[in-house]
């Protein structure tokens, strides 16, 4: 290959989709009580063993790789005479987009004949990861840097995302749920359903009480912005945050409602650095539909 594809920790891929895909990646950084540890895919610490720290009270926090580090990796490929497209975790949730187009603009003046090219996915976890999968298709069909850098970027807003946890206390450690909101809908059993809207940011949708019926409507919003509705034909991914049981659930009244897709619902973990913001209860859907609006 004359070039490499690169992504973030943060795509929520496995280690073994990367390696099987040809995807190299970056890895965060996160702190458990203020130890740091690498977002390695469950290396450092398992994803069973962090959410229950996490449950148990321990205190998470998370940082975006930097300018240096990036330098570092990106060297690594230049060097060897190789080209670079890399796919950034969402400019409206981490500044490592920034990062990453601070370290390409030192680069190409130590290595004017290289190629860098940063793309902001404008995504979060699998979704994110769908359209690095995307790219790997594309390389994979021989098309070239610029292609796929063109098709990604006129694209990426057709990655659709939605989120539904059954657990709302990080979403009121975070922010994003008031104390107030939180208290009655932890009482009521109400299961927010977000998505990410096209500037790649995490927005409420729906309040919902109970989780069955946030499943259901979680299948609902597939059934309606999924390209082609019922006679969708692409990749579809799930991501969890420790509850694999719930996203199974999803993954199979998807795979009985959508008789076209492209092989089985692959479901992931979501890792540390994600994790760190929803904790443990989280499902998340990622498809290729209508172009996301605000």
């Amino acid at each position: 290959m004359a070039f490499v594809l690169s992504c973030c920790s943060t795509s929520d891929l496995s280690k073994d989709y990367f390696l099987e895909r040809k995807i190299n990646y970056i890895c965060f950084n996160y702190f458990v009580d203020n130890k740091l540890y690498k977002d390695d895919f469950g290396a450092s610490i398992k994803y069973k063993d962090f959410y229950d720290l996490m449950r148990n009270g321990a205190e998470t926090k998370t940082s975006q790789i930097n300018p240096d580090e990036f330098i570092n990796y990106f060297s690594t490929f230049l060097k060897h005479g190789l080209d670079i497209l890399h796919i950034s975790l969402s400019s409206g949730i981490s500044g490592v987009f920034n990062s990453a187009l601070i370290a390409k603009n030192k680069l190409e003046k130590i290595f004017p004949d290289r190629k860098i090219l940063i793309i902001d996915s404008l995504g979060a976890s699998s979704g994110y990861g769908l359209l690095v999968d995307k790219a790997a298709d594309m390389r994979d069909k021989n098309k070239n840097i610029d292609e796929i850098y063109e098709w990604l970027e006129k694209n990426k807003l057709k990655v659709n995302h939605w989120f539904f946890t059954s657990d709302l206390t990080f979403f009121i450690k975070g922010g994003r749920v008031s104390k107030i909101s939180g208290w009655f809908g932890t009482v009521f059993k109400i299961c927010p359903l977000l998505n990410v809207n096209c500037e790649g940011k995490l927005i409420p949708r729906f309040k919902v009480r109970g989780k069955q019926k946030v499943i259901e409507l979680t299948l609902k919003q597939m059934e309606l912005n999924a390209e082609n509705n019922l006679g969708y034909a692409q990749k579809c991914f799930i991501s969890h945050s420790d509850c694999y049981e719930d996203a199974k659930i999803l993954a199979d009244m998807i795979e009985k409602k959508f008789k076209k897709l492209d092989g089985n619902v692959k479901i992931f973990d979501i890792g540390t650095t994600i994790g760190s913001h929803t904790g443990p209860g989280t499902v998340a859907l990622f498809f290729w539909g209508q172009e996301r609006k605000k």
